[in-house]
């Protein structure tokens, strides 16, 4: 492949919807899904492939493209009807116990992206998790030899796909049943244009959970995104419209699910107005209910480490990986669960091997109607972990780039010191890229402290989109007598200076 051609990142193949090398577009979706074929069939994998899509700009011809050249290469296709939420595909792929499964999206970015993410299934080392290393790259080699015309043929709706719906409805029910905690409670919720409304909606029935209100004009799928700046929870201002409906409605809780549903973003009530919370801080209330003794607890480098703290005290094994769900899920047989700060959690493991917005936010909204049930709230219990754990505040930011090439000269002057000074802080540097172990990436982490206030910092080149990120956490020890909202203002205030100041 050339050094133009999309290549498999962190999650799958990724970019702009155009013609040419360098897009997504039909024949490169052609040529992915030949290739995919000739993989499973060189490694006499079985022939069950289930294919999903969301509701992108070229998600239905991609779609087609891909169905169409497995069924014609005689793989038995399970082609996912209308709209799939991304967990719906990884469920089908480890439920059906398939050979693969390809989702076509493109996550969170922009609105003019798409991609095709693949799973592995039977016969590969964890079944429904997305591919890593060498399986992306012996794809990869394979599309240079795809012919150039590849034959595709139609595939007629199976019952199997279209029971896929109701039996991940049925997992979460069993599950995540209701309890007597689940009523009277009111939730918020945006699936922002995305194709996780009605199924969110339907497992937060099953879950116990019938008040909810949503932002109306965000819950039909739009390809253009249209009421926010950029489609992701985490974006500033992207949860606007969610927020406001939840303040009107006197809501408990705030959900905010990403376009294709396998993210969740939380906001909760907070001194009169709505705090939304960092996806280290979901990690820390969601860790709080599943950790137990022996299980593995599964964070990336670039989360923080509140929830593994967590977790360490109840007796869970904390482990840390690449940033990415494919390495996540890696950790184990005792996985109870896998998050990253980007808003990704894995809180069913047994079902979907992948981050899950949607079983995420039915778990979160469970947390909270009980804690309300016990006259506490989610944001007294993470004062309560903070005074145990100290407060952890986490900040993550970003720089957009014309193309991935543009991180390597910020890299390269990161690099240029094994110390550094940042904003006032004499900090250590420690680069990941010289690791010899499963660690080993293109990131660079800095170490300093600021009294009692320990700084952790990591940068690194986005694997998805041309972006350069850089996380901080701050971690700073309190006790009773200290307000803690006001040590975490503190401890924010100081992790924000810190980031900013490793993307100047």
């Amino acid at each position: 492949m050339t050094a133009d051609e999309l290549r498999f990142g962190t999650a799958g193949l990724r970019g702009p919807v155009q013609p040419g090398i360098g897009g997504m577009n039909v024949e490169l979706v052609a040529r992915a899904a030949w290739a995919v074929g000739e993989w499973l069939r060189g490694n006499g994998a079985d022939r069950t492939i289930v294919v999903g899509r969301d509701a992108r700009h070229g998600s239905p011809e991609f779609f087609a493209t891909a169905t169409g050249v497995l069924a014609a290469a005689g793989f038995d296709v399970v082609a996912l009807p209308g709209h799939s939420p991304t967990p719906l595909v990884a469920f089908a792929c480890r439920d059906l116990r398939a050979a693969a499964a390809i989702q076509i999206t493109a996550s969170h970015n922009r609105a003019g992206d798409n991609g095709f993410k693949l799973y592995g299934g039977v016969g590969t080392d964890a079944p429904g998790a997305q591919i890593v290393g060498p399986i992306d790259e012996q794809i990869e080699a394979l599309m240079t030899r795809a012919p150039g015309t590849i034959p595709r043929c139609a595939v007629p709706p199976d019952r199997r796909a279209q029971a896929n719906r109701s039996r991940y409805l049925a997992r979460i029910s069993t599950r995540f049943g209701a309890g007597e905690e689940a009523a009277p409670f009111r939730l918020a919720l945006t699936p922002l244009h995305g194709v996780g409304g009605q199924l969110a909606l339907d497992a937060l029935a099953v879950a116990g959970f019938h008040d909810v209100h949503v932002v109306p004009d965000q819950f039909a799928p739009d390809p253009d995104f249209p009421t926010v700046a950029f489609p992701n929870p985490e974006e500033p201002g992207a949860t606007g419209e969610l927020l406001r409906l939840a303040a009107e409605v006197g809501a408990d809780l705030a959900i905010a699910l990403d376009p294709d549903a396998d993210r969740c973003a939380l906001a909760i009530p907070c001194d009169g107005g709505w705090r939304q919370l960092t996806g280290d801080e979901v990690g820390a209330l969601l860790c709080h209910t599943l950790a137990v003794p022996g299980a593995v607890v599964a964070s990336s480098i670039v989360s923080g480490t509140f929830a593994a703290d967590i977790a360490q005290a109840a007796g869970a094994r904390s482990v840390r990986t690449l940033t990415g769900f494919k390495w996540l899920v890696r950790t184990g047989d005792r996985l109870c669960y896998a998050y990253e700060e980007a808003i990704g959690h894995c809180v069913d493991p047994a079902a979907v091997l992948d981050k899950d917005g949607i079983s995420a936010a039915v778990l979160a909204a469970q947390i909270a109607a009980r804690l309300r049930r016990d006259d506490s709230s989610a944001n007294l219990l993470l004062d309560e972990l903070s005074l145990t754990h100290g407060v952890h505040a986490t900040v993550g930011t970003s720089v957009r780039l014309r193309a991935p090439a543009e991180a390597d000269a910020v890299m390269a002057g990161l690099r240029s010191a094994a110390r550094r000074t940042i904003t006032g802080l004499d900090c250590s540097m420690h680069d990941y890229a010289g690791r010899d172990d499963a660690l080993r990436t293109n990131a660079v982490e800095f170490a300093g402290a600021d009294g009692d206030v320990r700084i952790r910092a990591l940068v690194r080149p986005s694997g998805t989109e041309p972006k350069l990120k850089a996380y901080v956490e701050a971690v700073t020890p309190i006790s009773a007598t200290v307000d803690a909202g006001g040590a975490r203002r503190d401890a924010t205030a100081l992790a924000e200076r810190v980031a900013h100041a490793l993307l100047a």
